[in-house]
């Protein structure tokens, strides 16, 4: 399901798709955000960041989420848009700089570094993971 939303006092757009989160599908979702923030205007860099960060997020539920079924959002506001994925398990991830041997947690870690936020939250019924990205940011400014 896609749902565009527009709010007309500032520049506030949305999409909201319910998906399963599967190996085959992470490209056709990457893509699909590309498709939404090239619309809004974003720079190779935003779209760059936010094409791993999805990958990332929607990697994580298979790995560790025994339901595959997911809802991501991109919200544009003021010049930043945030990618939202909700999934069905309580547990939330634990952001912490990996160990330089460690095997795994370099991936939220790694996104985490490259935006201008990242969070998660416990919702009813799971949790959400979510970044923050500037449309465009400053060529050689840090995201945050």
């Amino acid at each position: 399901m896609t749902i565009p939303a527009q709010s007309p006092e500032k520049q506030h757009y949305a999409y909201v798709w319910d998906i399963l989160a599967d190996a085959r599908g992470i490209e056709t979702w990457r893509w699909t955000l590309v498709l939404v923030l090239r619309s809004w205007g974003a720079s190779s860099a935003a779209v760059e960041v936010a094409r791993l960060g999805l990958s990332e997020l929607l990697a994580n539920v298979l790995r560790h989420v025994d339901d595959p079924h997911c809802r991501l959002s991109a919200v544009v506001r003021d010049g930043r848009v945030t990618v939202r994925v909700s999934d069905r398990s309580v547990f939330l991830p634990v952001v912490t700089e990996p160990e330089w041997d460690a095997e795994s947690g370099r991936g939220l870690w790694l996104l985490k570094t490259m935006c201008r936020d990242f969070g998660c939250s416990p919702e009813v019924d799971g949790k959400c993971v979510w970044f923050t990205i500037d449309l465009d940011p400053v060529e050689g400014e840090a995201a945050a």
